[in-house]
């Protein structure tokens, strides 16, 4: 008979785009493949930003998902654009968790289950799990998946007050705390050193193969314009994935008349800034060589993937303990990939040990221009180097469903 776990995910179905989606979902997916039951409590989708059905067929058949009351302070409690910094602390769904306690603690009464598991980045997810696992006395798996309370991150001193005191009281009931990078968790134990030796654990994000399946059969053929298609399919945040020092690169290109800069097309695909974006490309002078895209299903998503001549990756120094979910994805497409990004950081060693080289650092648009050109250049050529293939079998999410469940396994003394 399969144990039963509560997963606490504000990401979840219907939102759109966020890759922590995928993590939790597809947990909720396999899960059962490895003696496991899930059941989901998760935020009512008022307090979503942004929805879409178009993952809601992935929620698997007989899952229970309780969607429990929330709201965004920002949008639901604030009068003239003001709201008060108490409903707003440590994020903008602190109401989240008035409703969900209550409604965990039915679920938990009504199907008994022998664990909890919260995820961030929504920090109310761990006080949830915190307080459900004090009145309980289930064992918790926290999720980071990346660090917290970080220097100089968040910058609000309440809010990282508020981030760290959850922190501190995640490591101190959590059974285990797990992180999405292996640099994530030298920073913890530098930062916790008397934390027992098994208490962080190492568990990476990954890519969907039945998604790439569904992807596939909605594949087209690519235009036969001539253009060179980069893209960057996702957000693209204003310090960690600042692609200032790009636009720059992209200029010199430009500017330089090579034969491949008339061919070149950067689409950067829900970028979740197309505003600021638009200014910036236009202060460059390279409207002609970028192309802002709008959001578009995650099925379709991964078939624009397929399809294009080579894949970007953005990740500033400042994310070096952090690995950007797509970067999986990117690596399962197995087209042309080119990461900017610090060679010394985590993202640089993912894709450095799937058998990839074309990297260089986000913030040196002279090294961004040489790596483009040689990159551009490769694609033409036809060699340009694709991820190795075991390093893509490694990373699927069956197999983190698979290291997930024996965590359970573990915390539950099974």
């Amino acid at each position: 008979m399969s144990k039963r776990v509560l997963l606490i995910a504000y990401h979840y179905p219907p939102l759109r785009g966020s890759s922590g989606i995928q993590r939790a979902l597809r947990f909720s997916q396999y899960l059962r493949d490895f003696g496991w039951e899930p059941i989901v409590l998760t935020a009512h989708p008022r307090a979503y930003q942004d929805k879409s059905d178009d993952l809601l067929a992935d929620v698997p058949p007989g899952v229970i998902v309780e969607r429990a009351f929330a709201l965004d302070t920002s949008k639901h409690l604030a009068l003239a654009g003001r709201y008060p910094r108490l409903l707003a602390t440590p994020d903008r769904w602190a109401s989240w968790w008035l409703g969900a306690v209550p409604a965990g603690l039915q679920l938990i009464r009504k199907y008994r289950p022998a664990a909890l598991w919260s995820t961030y980045p929504i920090a109310t997810a761990h006080r949830i799990g915190a307080t459900l696992n004090r009145l309980t006395g289930l064992p918790w798996i926290a999720d980071f998946r990346d660090p917290m309370a970080q220097r100089n991150y968040p910058h609000d001193p309440v809010i990282w007050q508020a981030f760290k005191r959850i922190e501190m009281q995640a490591f101190a009931q959590a059974r285990f705390a797990t992180f999405t990078s292996p640099g994530a968790i030298r920073t913890y134990r530098a930062t916790y050193p008397q934390l027992p030796a098994d208490k962080l654990v190492l568990l990476e994000n990954g890519y969907d193969e039945d998604a790439f399946t569904l992807a596939a059969a909605r594949k087209s053929q690519p235009g036969r314009d001539g253009r060179i298609v980069l893209l960057h399919s996702g957000i693209v945040y204003s310090s960690e994935r600042d692609p200032t020092q790009l636009f720059a690169a992209l200029r010199r290109l430009k500017q330089s008349a090579h034969p491949l800069a008339r061919r070149l097309l950067l689409r950067l695909r829900a970028t979740g800034n197309d505003a600021s974006m638009r200014e910036m490309i236009a202060a460059a002078g390279i409207a002609d060589l970028v192309e802002l895209a709008p959001a578009i299903p995650y099925a379709d998503a991964l078939a624009e993937m397929l399809t294009v001549d080579g894949l970007l990756v953005l990740q500033a120094a400042n994310c070096n303990d952090q690995i950007p979910a797509k970067a999986y994805e990117y690596l399962r497409a197995q087209r042309p990939l080119l990461a900017l990004t610090d060679p010394a950081g985590d993202t640089a060693d993912v894709i450095r040990r799937a058998g990839i080289d074309t990297i260089a650092p986000l913030n040196d648009s002279s090294a961004i221009f040489a790596a483009l050109v040689d990159f551009l250049q490769a694609i033409e050529r036809g060699d340009a180097p694709l991820a190795r293939q075991q390093a893509v079998q490694d990373a699927s999410r069956r197999g983190r469903t698979a290291q997930f469940a024996r965590l359970l396994d573990s915390a539950c003394g099974v």
